[in-house]
């Protein structure tokens, strides 16, 4: 950074932090009435004086903090200092009543961190012996933690107006976060949704229990992957219904501002639509050489490879998590097929996680443009686009930077694995299914293994969630220490 640009560089506000901290705190409290609610519909009242002291507390937090001035300007570093904390704050006390259903405090985290993140990996088996309020509480969190994703990320971390804005909501207009923050949250409200209620009656209409309908359709569109089953989209044999959540869950990790340009006729070519082409064509190109691998190297009959193949591809790409058969029988080429599919993940903008299909399109159009490049005159100028709109250099540099980061966090996450002795493959794909927020698991994770692993994929989850750069900004010295505006 050049003397310049530090001078005009500021530390973080402590008044602005606790004031939005409070209101942030509210809202959770807020949310956290739903499962308490349900916990007295079923009479499971040992889990409503938990979910109570939980919300008193978190009203008291955010009543005092919530009424202290404070400038209405917030700051990006500021933003991403109370997404991330937020981030961790909220499952680590949504932990104390998941605990009154008999976990103990490593597994409660562990859940919890994988709701809010919308990953889906879960330590637990038994699952239809659990208590229908843990069960709902899950996919309650994976629901407004999807949303939650969506509207923070997009009109939180980024600049109102940037090029991260332009590419990723294309109707931003805003000129202050907070109020672009209120002003897209609207949007994806109504988005959001409208995709649940759609979802919920699709799958009453195939024939589903109305709790299992609404279970997995908030695990479904906020593509987090937690079913009520152990074996997850198995345990409900129908393949009709097991289309129908896949369905759900590609229309969670396409950008929803797509729905949005849907309802305003915006027929542009942008890079809304051509994230939809590249998940659906990935997708596809995963599912058939899946399906021929099942055929060739699992000795799988044509039918069975028909229907678990693109359930499997769709599941890793829009990065939802659920399967329909054991993934620990897979041979390890198919393995790292799926690997793939989870670390590129849906659209920005979406609730998917990865490095996203619009960093790969970006890294794709530059790699292309290096080989033109090669082959033209020495004066020739080509300028790197996609979908019509010129990339810019900080663009590219930013969508690199976060591959490398994503790759970097997996070795980093996948040696301790190595170290204690878990199979390579294995061990692999469920340090990237943590990283890219997804929840397939090739068996590895269980209530048995150590806290040390359960930690790293905890915070691998957290990592993965919000790409890394709003948790390097937490650490980064001059986000405390310095000047205030």
């Amino acid at each position: 950074m050049t003397k310049q640009a530090a001078g005009l560089s500021y530390a973080v506000r402590f008044p602005v932090l606790a004031k939005y901290f409070g209101q942030l705190c509210l809202v959770v409290a807020i949310l956290t009435v739903i499962p308490l609610a349900v916990s007295l519909i079923y009479g499971e009242t040992h889990i409503t004086f938990r979910y109570a002291v939980v919300i008193v507390a978190l009203a008291g937090i955010g009543f005092l903090l919530g009424r202290m001035r404070a400038p209405m300007e917030v700051q990006v570093n500021e933003a991403m200092v109370l997404v991330a904390f937020m981030f961790f704050f909220t499952p680590l006390v949504m932990s104390f009543p998941v605990m009154g259903s008999g976990l103990i405090f490593s597994d409660a985290l562990f859940e919890t961190i994988s709701a809010a993140t919308t990953t889906g990996l879960s330590t637990l088996n038994g699952l239809e012996n659990q208590a229908q309020t843990f069960l709902f509480a899950r996919a309650w969190m994976q629901w407004y933690g999807g949303l939650g994703i969506v509207v923070l990320s997009l009109a939180l971390l980024f600049r109102p107006g940037s090029s991260s804005i332009r590419f990723a909501v294309t109707e931003a207009r805003e000129d202050d976060l907070v109020g672009g923050t209120k002003a897209h949250a609207r949007r994806v409200l109504t988005v959001y949704t409208v995709l649940s209620v759609a979802g919920f009656l699709l799958l009453l209409v195939v024939g589903t229990r109305p709790f299992d309908a609404l279970l997995y359709t908030m695990a479904s569109v906020s593509t987090g992957g937690f079913a009520p089953h152990d074996t997850s989209l198995a345990a409900l044999g129908s393949p009709v219904f097991h289309f129908s959540v896949i369905l759900i869950c590609l229309a969670g990790a396409i950008p929803l501002s797509f729905y949005h340009r849907l309802y305003k006729k915006d027929s542009r070519p942008t890079t809304v639509t051509l994230q939809l082409y590249g998940i659906l064509i990935v997708s596809g190109l995963v599912s058939l050489v899946l399906g021929i691998s099942l055929v060739i190297t699992e000795k799988a009959q044509w039918t069975q490879a028909l229907l678990n193949a693109p359930i499997l591809a769709l599941s890793a790409q829009t990065t939802a998590g659920f399967t329909t058969m054991d993934l620990s029988q897979l041979a390890d080429g198919s393995k790292l097929l799926l690997i793939i599919s989870m670390a590129i993940g849906g659209g920005v903008g979406s609730t998917a996680g990865g490095v996203k299909i619009l960093r790969l399109l970006m890294v794709i159009n530059l790699l292309r443009i290096v080989l033109r490049k090669a082959c033209a005159s020495i004066h020739a100028v080509a300028k790197p686009r996609i979908a019509g709109q010129r990339m810019e250099e900080t663009e590219i540099q930013e969508a690199l930077l976060i591959i490398l980061l994503f790759v970097t966090i997996i070795l980093l996450s996948w040696m301790p694995f190595l170290f204690m002795g878990y199979n390579p493959m294995d061990s692999l794909f469920e340090v990237v299914s943590a990283t890219a927020t997804v929840g397939l698991s090739a068996g590895v994770v269980s209530s048995e293994m150590p806290n040390l692993l359960k930690g790293i994929l905890c915070i691998d989850m957290l990592l993965g969630r919000l790409e890394i750069l709003a948790w390097l900004v937490m650490v980064y010295p001059r986000t405390w220490i310095g000047r205030r505006l």
